[in-house]
């Protein structure tokens, strides 16, 4: 058992966000039952006091409900900070404000999105669309914040059709049913024939048509796809693959790629 006040919040935790709700229900959990799982904390600094390691939403209940002392487990070593992301996805999820800037942290150390990935057993496609999160236009920025949309992918779908049809985005936003998948691809929809109806003040190249435009909407949903496929080939843990049929592959989606650039 330590004192509650010899505890301290790791700064790099991921979890910034913790609803007061949610907290307070723990605390009730704790003031009946007590504390069932110890906090893990670092061994003790100069000072005497710990840095937690994973806990500090029970040490944030404990405080709440004023105990003194709380049981913990001292455990030398270096924080891990994907153990952190781990332990928090399987309790309470973290917000997707969390996740986006702990991807973002990790990517700034050097990490690539393939190992961030690889690491949290996701997708790259998620990772991009929590990055971009942290880039919101303001109208998306505050219905993320008022959890008026908490999906990270209808989120960055509205991020894009944002720079074209900002009106229709904001009507969506500001309007009183839900934002759901449905009502972005409404939008998405419309957006070609919106542009079809616009007349190009300045000479350049010929308008795209409503077909090829959502040609290319499917060509990057299924680049997407493609992506993540990949990145399941090529895990550490994933099983032996032919050398010639990867570079069978590889040479079928090289072609693909020079039909694009000439």
């Amino acid at each position: 058992m330590v004192a509650t006040t010899l505890l301290f919040e790791d700064t790099d935790n991921p979890r910034t966000e913790v609803p007061d709700a949610e907290l307070g229900e723990l605390a009730q959990d704790i003031r009946a039952r007590g504390i069932l799982q110890p906090i893990v904390v670092h061994p003790a600094d100069r000072d005497g006091r710990h840095r937690i390691h994973f806990g500090a939403k029970r040490w944030r209940a404990a405080q709440r409900i004023g105990l003194a002392e709380v049981p913990v487990v001292v455990r030398a070593g270096p924080a891990d900070p994907y153990a952190q992301v781990a332990e928090n996805l399987k309790r309470h999820a973290l917000s997707p404000l969390d996740l986006a800037r702990f991807f973002k942290g990790r990517i700034e150390a050097g990490d690539s999105n393939a190992k961030v990935a690889q690491t949290l057993g996701i997708d790259q496609t998620t990772i991009a669309h929590h990055l971009a999160l942290l880039d919101l236009p303001p109208v998306l920025d505050a219905a993320l914040k008022s959890g008026r949309c908490n999906s990270p992918r209808t989120l960055y779908e509205l991020g894009k059709l944002h720079a074209v049809q900002p009106d229709k985005v904001a009507q969506i936003v500001d309007g009183s049913g839900p934002i759901t998948r449905e009502s972005v691809a409404l939008i998405r929809d419309a957006v070609p024939q919106a542009l079809a109806g616009k007349r190009p003040t300045r000479v350049g190249p010929p308008p795209t048509s409503h077909r090829s435009t959502q040609a290319l909407m499917r060509a990057r949903t299924l680049c997407d796809r493609l992506d993540a496929l990949l990145l399941r080939l090529t895990r550490p843990d994933a099983p032996p693959l032919p050398a010639d049929d990867l570079a069978d592959l590889g040479r079928r989606i090289a072609s693909m790629a020079s039909r694009i650039v000439g």
